[in-house]
């Protein structure tokens, strides 16, 4: 009898103490799932501000019409040839660019500028929790917290070769994982992102 007195009291022990463990410990799962529904309501797209439609772009420069030609390309835009007339120095050649669609299928509306949007590419979406700050306080309030993370749900016209070199910014997104720091805050319904630093010399996510 005394000894099943002594094993109970020391189960219930050990789960005393693995119940105050678990509860001191800092949950990377959370702060993943925190990150990963903040990212998802950011996606990326191929210009990194939006832009308006129908649009023209001198044929003499390629850096104007290379992102446009690919899109073309892909079906998303019509092409129409154009002369353009400058006072005094005659004219210039210039293409034409409007949605065509299947490009007005996936186009991305921006909701503040009427005419306005963007081709998007899916969402960047958090594959592991790597290190976080403090590391030794498990009961803080606010949290750096390094991460890898990909693009995800990417479709096969933002794969192309052409594409990639028509947007650096594509092909940047997409070229596998790669780090970034988020800062969470904890609030009455949980963590909450206020601040997300992406790698170096790619521009920060809006708030």
């Amino acid at each position: 009898m005394q000894a099943r007195q002594m094993l109970g009291l020391t189960i219930c022990t050990v789960i005393i103490i693995a119940g105050c463990r678990k509860t001191n410990s800092v949950d990377k799962g959370a702060f993943k799932s925190a990150i990963n529904d903040y990212l998802s309501a950011h996606k990326e797209c191929v210009w990194p501000d939006t832009k308006k439609f129908p649009a023209q772009a001198d044929t003499s420069n390629d850096e104007q019409t290379k992102g446009y030609d690919a899109l073309t390309d892909a079906g998303f835009l019509i092409r129409k040839s154009a002369e353009k007339k400058r006072f005094l120095i005659g004219s210039k050649q210039v293409n034409d660019y409007d949605l065509s669609d299947k490009g007005r299928s996936v186009w991305t509306a921006d909701q503040t500028q009427p005419g306005y949007g963007n081709f998007c590419f899916g969402h960047r979406e958090v594959t592991t929790v790597d290190t976080f700050t403090p590391s030794d306080t498990p009961d803080a309030t606010q949290y750096s917290v390094n991460y890898h993370y990909d693009v995800a749900n990417v479709p096969a016209w933002a794969s192309t070769v052409e594409m990639k070199n028509a947007f650096p910014k594509l092909a940047a997104d997409t070229s596998g994982l790669q780090t970034a720091t988020a800062t969470l805050v904890k609030s009455d319904n949980g963590w909450r992102v206020t601040n997300v630093q992406p790698p170096s010399g790619q521009p920060p996510l809006p708030q």
